[in-house]
């Protein structure tokens, strides 16, 4: 078949197949390359729904068809790449419709950055935002089920989402939420497709009910496998498939439309930094800092900062010359207290209140409790530019490492794969040093950077992939770091996903059976294998390792 051609036929949107076009929609932020065919960019909800409806009807003489959505590409798991048709939502799906106080409409495609400057003309956000917030765009943060430093707070993505369009695998749009036991039974008697996967979906959360709750990783945030255990509550009787769509990397439909709850924005915030040379104290630093209720609770490490530092002329171009100069003005002091030793981790505890007294009285609290002496707080008006604070650096080096350690170290890329674990913070004090000893097995160039008062952290090395010698050990370094995390009852990824590069360990983490129950979700909602294959519980070690990045 002429897939280009047949597709053109009906399609209201553009296709695009240039070798330029295939490159690019090739990679999303991971370590893997899959080259799509196609590359199309549907117009409106008709041609989603006309592109599911192509594959669906020729999937069986051509096996290979599938569809996977994309937005920005911000993905770090493999989740956005596909060898068949990719359908980019942000040419198009752009709209961002009603916005109050309280709650938003919005397509898609639309940037995150762009919706938040709507929601903040009321005063309003949806705080779940990644540190990727002015690459990414809501469709992802939904499809991932994001979160970031707000999410100690305020919780995830998934907390936020009221309702949602979604085109399943029969081709139509259905609308999904929240449903009563009245509703979800309404929607069970329906003989359509529809009817057929809200019947399944209840009979395999009913019939393993105290299996799959069991399930449920005992950990502040998660993003592996499919959510079951939030769809379907028997005290309440509330059974909402939002909960299993949001986070599932457009694996079980894909998202056409969504509605957020907002929640207020604070007028005011304060941020407590801290120089931590040595981690001995670690554990009772975090109970004394989560005992004071902090609005976000961050952290980088000290190749972080030297990565930061030594590739400061690239923030010249993101701040603009009169913000980069403040920038290196509010690090000479700092410098001065770098002289004194290089902390092995910086924490930033940040607090929000109603006013300026509020905020300060919180952060004198914890700073007379801490009893540090490297530390300094500063407090931010709502009146005045956050970019202006001196702190503010240390936001920088933290939202944007990921950025400079993919573009600026030579000969060498990153690897996210062990990129987004997480930790009970009772365990911190253990695991890190063991997490270092791995690294250091590994002879892994890595930064560790994350969300101290979840026990999320982003591991990041530097890896040569072209290398095979280097490629030999993503595996063993990713089955030791696996069973660390494990050993301390943890959770492969807590914002990330699973995508290409988790998916594979999911049976390691949850067990056969709690797993196969994953693989018979996606069979209820896409039995031909249409959406995004090769993802979550459906991927394959092999299949992935065969995709790894040789050029770069």
């Amino acid at each position: 078949m002429n897939l280009k051609d047949d597709i053109q036929k009906f399609l209201k949107g553009e296709i695009e197949d240039s070798a330029e076009t295939i490159e690019k929609y090739s990679h999303d932020a991971s370590l893997f390359e899959v080259k799509p065919q196609i590359v199309t960019f549907p117009k409106d909800a008709g041609d989603v729904k006309a592109l599911v409806s192509f594959v669906a009807a020729h999937k069986k003489a051509n096996p290979g068809l599938s569809l996977t959505a994309r937005s920005a590409g911000t993905d770090m798991s493999g989740g956005a790449i596909n060898d068949s048709i990719i359908m980019d939502f942000t040419r198009h799906f752009t709209e961002i419709f009603e916005v109050s106080s309280t709650a938003a409409h919005v397509q898609p495609g639309a940037y995150y950055r762009d919706f938040e400057k709507r929601t903040l003309e009321h005063k309003a956000i949806m705080p779940s935002y990644p540190a990727s917030r002015e690459m990414c765009t809501v469709g992802g943060m939904v499809n991932n089920n994001a979160g970031g430093e707000k999410s100690l707070e305020y919780g995830k993505v998934e907390k936020y989402v009221t309702e949602l369009s979604v085109v399943f695998a029969d081709g139509n749009e259905y609308v999904v939420g929240p449903l009563d036991k009245a509703g979800l039974d309404a929607k069970c008697a329906q003989k359509d497709f529809e009817g057929q996967v809200y019947r399944q979906t209840y009979e395999l959360l009913e019939i393993h009910y105290d299996q799959i709750k069991a399930a449920k990783p005992n950990v502040s945030k998660n993003s592996t496998g499919y959510n079951l255990w939030d769809v379907w509550d028997r005290e309440t009787g509330v059974f909402d498939l939002t909960k299993l769509i949001v986070g599932a990397q457009g694996t079980l439909g894909f998202t056409t439309d969504i509605k957020f709850s907002l929640v207020p924005a604070r007028s005011h915030s304060g941020l407590l930094i801290v120089f931590l040379k040595d981690i001995d104290k670690l554990g009772e630093i975090i109970n004394k800092v989560m005992s004071h209720k902090p609005a976000t609770f961050e952290s980088f490490d000290d190749v972080t900062l030297w990565m930061s530092i030594k590739f400061m002329p690239s923030f010249l171009k993101m701040l603009g010359p009169a913000k980069f100069i403040h920038l290196l003005i509010t690090l000479i002091p700092d410098g001065f207290m770098l002289l004194k030793g290089i902390p092995k981790l910086i924490l930033m505890v940040e607090f929000n209140g109603d006013s300026v007294d509020e905020v300060r009285t919180k952060i004198k609290a914890l700073h007379k409790d801490l009893d540090l002496k490297h530390a300094y707080y500063e407090i931010t008006a709502e009146e005045e530019d956050p970019t202006e604070a001196s702190s503010e650096k240390y936001w920088i080096m933290r939202r944007q490492s990921f950025q400079l350690l993919r573009s600026k170290v030579k000969d060498k890329h990153t690897a996210p794969f062990i990129d987004d674990l997480v930790i009970p913070t009772q365990y911190l004090p253990q695991f890190l040093p063991e997490m270092r000893k791995i690294i250091k097995k590994y002879n892994l160039f890595a930064t560790i950077a994350g969300h101290m008062g979840d026990g999320n952290f982003h591991i990041i090395p530097l890896m040569k992939l072209e290398d095979p010698k280097e490629r030999a050990k993503l595996e063993p370094a990713m089955h030791e770091t696996n069973a660390l995390i494990l050993k301390y009852h943890g959770c492969l990824s807590g914002e990330h996903n699973d995508g290409m590069i988790r998916g594979p360990w999911l049976e390691q983490a949850y067990g056969k059976e709690v797993t196969d129950l994953f693989r018979e979700t996606t069979a209820i909602f896409d039995p031909q294998g249409i959406f995004n294959p090769h993802k979550k519980a459906n991927s394959s070690w092999d299949w992935s390792m065969a995709h790894v990045r040789d050029h770069f």
